[in-house]
């Protein structure tokens, strides 16, 4: 997606497994900018996502997950999708899960409505 492109001054790292950490220097750069939280999108949410996020929450960083910047043709025919489950098990476990609106709304410093 054009969109999506590099700007100029970006930082691309490419990786070669499910993780964004295994074996490039995601962590050190992080580290070296003193970024704490993490905020994933991505394709294959029970894949690349979910092992990124694990990844990332074993070093300590805070993890959030758009649920709907992300999304997967695995298991889309079933009841539950590997999608949910996977969002599921980060919310309980390793993060938080929430969508853009709600992302978009607390960096505006405007009050975030908490689901019932």
């Amino acid at each position: 997606m054009p969109e999506l492109a590099p700007e100029p001054g970006d930082v691309v790292l490419y990786k070669h497994r499910y993780s964004g950490f295994y074996e490039i220097e995601l962590d050190e750069l992080l580290k070296s900018r003193a970024i704490k939280t993490l905020i994933f999108t991505g394709c294959a949410t029970s894949v690349c996502v979910e092992a990124t996020a694990h990844d990332a929450m074993y070093r300590d960083y805070v993890c959030l997950l758009l649920e709907d910047c992300m999304a997967e043709a695995i298991g889309s025919d079933l009841a539950r999708t590997n999608h949910e489950v996977s969002l599921l098990v980060m919310q309980i476990l390793f993060g938080w899960v929430s969508d853009s609106e709600q992302l978009i709304t607390a960096l505006a410093g405007q009050p975030v409505p908490i689901p019932s």
